[in-house]
């Protein structure tokens, strides 16, 4: 029964400790978006701030962290479709690939 306790203190500190890093990212958003960055890099910080937080909400609260064999098989079949879908919006819009 010990070892149950502590089981459950280790996972509920991890949980405290993610609420914080989420509310710390929270703040750093707020604070770039005062700072009045150029559009590129401003949606560029905020895709980083955005993955990194839904990073740890998927890992810690979906307990996604487990499951790597999933997580790397879904990444791989996201930049394949990300190829492709860019190979194709490429091939419809340039001009120059019918000439050859």
């Amino acid at each position: 029964m010990h070892s149950d306790s502590e089981a459950i203190r280790k996972h509920v500190r991890t949980y405290w400790m993610i609420g914080a890093a989420l509310f710390v990212f929270t703040v750093i958003t707020v604070a770039v978006n005062q700072v009045h960055l150029a559009v590129p890099l401003a949606i560029t910080v905020a895709l980083i701030i955005a993955t990194m937080k839904g990073s740890m909400v998927a890992a810690v609260f979906m307990h996604l962290n487990h499951e790597r064999m999933w997580i790397y098989a879904a990444l791989v079949l996201t930049v394949i479709g990300f190829n492709l879908v860019g190979d194709a919006i490429r091939d419809a819009l340039d001009p120059t690939l019918g000439d050859r």
